[in-house]
């Protein structure tokens, strides 16, 4: 654990010491979130953060190969030349649009074009039993691949709508996650070495070191080239944890727990799918365009209740932990258990959400003629 915690803070440190960097070139390139009708900001903010948070990764990630203890992750050097440069193609899809504000449909090759190296590195959802029938084809998993890390990184940008919550949430869901990727690593392998480990260790650390800058009010958003970023190197490691995973294995226990590796990535993103679902249909409805923007999305709404900025963060965080620590929670607690903790953990974060209702409903009603 302590070498990861090395990990991490590598990553918040570097991380933490370049945003101010980041935002001289975005004040430098012209790349600056201007106040719209949909923006809650009150000020032009300069954005470019992902340049930052890349910086922390790929930093952890170099260092970490000096290390003995993570010597067998580097043996096979393809995998994270397919993380790292993916995220390196992210980044700079990013830096165009938050300079340029690229039309939906380039981003969206751009995106491809990331999540397609990604697979030809070897990084692969891995084929598993489906209706007790196991799919091995190699061109449906790389198909399937590049959509699941498209729409992770789609649903991360999505809900980057307040200052540190983007941010926050991945930090919250990428720790749930590294806890159970540590503990998977060791019950599968005997060591605690492994490639999805180390990714989200870096990740959480570059998240951590950022959060300072972006927090309300922000001097700087993480912009497109962050929340792409956030959502790549998530989706990067939940599908390698996915090839620790044997489908024998799973086809003879049928258990819960041996699910978990693709469960916990939708549990952790589940905020952000859930905002992005409900936003495409909306705007579907309509009869606008997918990617058309409004003040509709799940932050919108938690303001438009009453909860000041801050408390609306607050409140994403808690539904982030609620459904990330709960799902994990699977592999160490028995279900009932779980059930019970993810029971409290709902009714807890529901109180949170509908407090200024309750506050309303119990405010005596104004005289009539009263403004």
């Amino acid at each position: 654990m302590r070498v990861y915690l090395l990990v991490g803070v590598l990553a918040a440190a570097v991380a933490y010491l370049m945003t101010p960097l980041a935002r001289w070139c975005a004040l430098r390139w012209g790349a600056i979130t201007a106040v719209r009708d949909r923006d809650v900001h009150a000020v032009p903010t300069p954005r470019l953060g992902g340049l930052a948070m890349f910086a922390g990764i790929t930093a952890a990630i170099v260092m970490a190969s000096t290390l003995p203890f993570l010597q067998g992750v580097y043996d096979n050097p393809r995998p994270l030349v397919g993380i790292v440069g993916g995220a390196g193609l992210v980044v700079l899809l990013g830096v165009a649009d938050d300079i340029w504000d690229l039309d939906w449909l380039t981003k969206l090759m751009g995106q491809v074009l990331a999540a397609g190296f990604l697979a030809w590195q070897g990084v692969q959802l891995y084929q598993l039993p489906i209706g007790g029938v196991t799919v091995s084809s190699s061109r449906m998993w790389t198909f399937v691949t590049v959509i699941a890390v498209v729409v992770a990184m789609n649903a991360v940008n999505f809900v980057d709508g307040l200052d540190g919550l983007a941010a926050g949430v991945l930090a919250i869901g990428g720790g749930a996650f590294f806890l159970y990727c540590y503990l998977l690593t060791r019950a599968t392998s005997g060591d605690y070495a492994s490639l999805s480990t180390l990714v989200l260790a870096a990740l959480v650390g570059a998240c951590l070191g950022f959060l300072p800058h972006n927090l309300y009010p922000a001097r700087i958003f993480m912009g497109d080239s962050g929340s792409m970023l956030l959502g790549f190197v998530l989706a990067a490691a939940a599908i390698v944890v996915t090839g620790q995973i044997d489908p024998e294995q799973v086809t003879r226990r049928q258990s819960f727990p041996a699910f978990l590796p693709m469960l916990l990535p939708i549990a952790v993103l589940l905020l952000p799918l859930l905002d992005m679902g409900l936003a495409i249909v909306r705007r579907t409805i309509q009869g606008k365009s997918p990617f058309h923007p409004d003040r509709l999305h799940l932050h919108h709404r938690l303001l438009a209740l009453g909860h000041s900025h801050r408390r609306a963060v607050a409140i994403m965080y808690v539904w982030t932990a609620v459904f990330a620590f709960g799902v994990g929670a699977l592999v160490l607690f028995s279900t009932t258990t779980v059930l019970w903790l993810f029971a409290a953990g709902v009714v807890v974060a529901v109180l949170l959400t509908i407090g200024p209702l309750r506050g309303r409903s119990h405010r005596p009603p104004r005289p009539l003629g009263t403004a």
